[in-house]
């Protein structure tokens, strides 16, 4: 039996699965590694007054950082800089590395050096050591998210990946309105005498060292043992699935047809070769694009709310009545992920980001803030669960976790100088600016994938990718 159609047999194999409740503490024991991932992210919004009224962004205390001054970053915004320079730089640069050595051992380590830079980073006394910290952090968590992408998309069968990306982002957006209550709790003080801002970082960093024992339920990705001529590993573990699922569901259905796919090491030149090449461009087209929406308003939604006026004890209570919003979206998505197509999902939620920031913006009463702004997010966070999805499965495994890494880096890029735009546009245009700079944003995401995506629903990874 060839190694090529020993990995094709792996791939049927776990594609035939039908729904289970052990397949799904996978995802769910894979989605608890990201939650700590989006603790962080959005502990950005939550900790910004803190760290203003703390004295870090000054001049002095910037140090070297001061000089991002000259690109437009100043104050806060270095340190939102720092976080998505850091993880572009381990999207782009680092996102070969679960490709080279495993989705497993990636997922644990990433999350062990965001923990530990994280840590440190909630210690430092001067705005040049908290940005470089975050900088070293961001590196880790960029290669965690890729790697948890791509472990999902090669686990869950193809009737259920929608539905799979759903519950993930559910769960990991759940700890989005944790976030924002312990900064609504604890930034404006400080709890025996520490810094509140300090207290919201150290929780995430602690919690994170618990992803060492959830690893040990979690298989190597069959798909990635097999491409790589570890024939046996996957056999293993593939039995060892079926077996669990037998369990609960009784006999298996037969494996299907199934498309080969090469098997061994890719390289980043493939990713700009026919069939990739367009869908390269598409995605690093619509990423730089898409982030603008979702970070340019998850990342400033207090801040927001205080150009409109709004006192910082005020604004961070309404940024958490906002942010209960953030898992809602994905556990609705569960219902209707795998009905249709995902770019068209992903389109839809963009245009509907669009007009409920548009709308946001004109708002001056605090309920219809709150509306509008919960709007905004339950349409951020469509769009996130089904892009998430779309773009591990438009690439083969031998190369799925680079080119993911790569796509996904043109956001990280594209959050780090959306700040800087942000900013200006909140300095000369106001809240309203900024909703016109994010609507147009969303106008060239419904282009890229509406007009260049391919259809992927129901459809096998090894299809998608023949």
């Amino acid at each position: 039996m060839s190694a090529t159609t020993s990995a094709q047999q792996i791939a049927a194999r776990l594609d035939r699965l039908p729904r289970s409740y052990y397949v799904w503490t996978l995802v769910g024991l894979l989605s608890l590694g990201g939650v700590f991932e989006f603790y962080d992210l959005f502990f950005t919004a939550y900790v910004a007054p803190g760290l203003i009224k703390a004295g870090m962004f000054t001049a002095q205390s910037l140090g070297a950082f001061s000089a991002l001054g000259l690109v437009g970053a100043a104050g806060f915004g270095t340190f939102v800089f720092a976080t998505f320079m850091g993880l572009f730089v381990g999207t782009i640069v680092f996102g070969f590395v679960a490709d080279r050595f495993g989705r497993r051992v990636v997922f644990t380590y990433s999350l062990l050096w965001y923990s530990v830079c994280t840590f440190i980073m909630a210690f430092q006394q001067t705005g040049f050591g908290v940005d470089l910290w975050r900088f070293i952090a961001g590196i880790g968590i960029g290669v965690e998210l890729v790697t948890i992408d791509t472990y999902i998309a090669e686990l869950i069968p193809a009737g259920s990946r929608g539905r799979a990306y759903a519950f993930n982002q559910f769960v990991t957006f759940a700890v989005v309105p944790v976030v924002a209550l312990l900064g609504w709790l604890l930034v404006p003080h400080k709890p025996f005498g520490l810094d509140g801002w300090r207290w919201v970082v150290l929780i995430g960093s602690i919690g994170a060292v618990l992803i060492w024992f959830i690893r040990r339920g979690i298989p190597e990705s069959p798909r990635w043992l097999a491409n790589h001529g570890r024939l046996a590993e996957a056999e293993a573990v593939t039995a060892a699935i079926e077996a669990r699922v037998a369990e609960e569901v009784g006999t298996l259905p037969p494996p299907g047809p199934h498309s080969a796919e090469e098997t061994g090491e890719g390289s980043f030149a493939e990713i700009w070769q026919p069939p990739y090449f367009d869908r390269t461009v598409m995605l690093s087209v619509f990423n730089f694009f898409q982030t603008i929406g979702f970070y340019g308003f998850a990342a400033w939604v207090p801040t927001l709310l205080i150009a409109k006026g709004i006192h910082i004890t005020t604004s961070l209570e309404y940024a958490f009545i906002i942010a209960i919003a953030n898992p809602i979206a994905p556990l609705i998505g569960t219902t209707f992920a795998d009905r249709f197509e995902r770019k068209w999902q992903i389109c839809g939620a963009a245009f509907c980001v669009a007009i409920f920031m548009l709308l946001f913006g004109l708002q001056s009463a605090g309920g219809l803030i709150i509306v509008f702004g919960v709007l905004v997010t339950l349409s951020n966070n469509v769009m996130s669960y089904a892009f998430h999805n779309y773009q591990a499965e438009l690439y083969p495994t031998r190369v799925r976790a680079r080119a993911v890494g790569f796509v996904y880096s043109w956001s990280r890029l594209s959050a780090a100088f959306a700040g800087l735009m942000i900013g200006f546009f909140l300095h000369h245009g106001g809240v309203i600016a900024v909703a016109l700079f994010i609507a147009a944003s969303m106008g060239v995401v419904i282009i890229s994938i509406g007009g260049f995506g391919p259809r992927t629903r129901g459809l096998a990874l090894e299809d998608i990718n023949r």
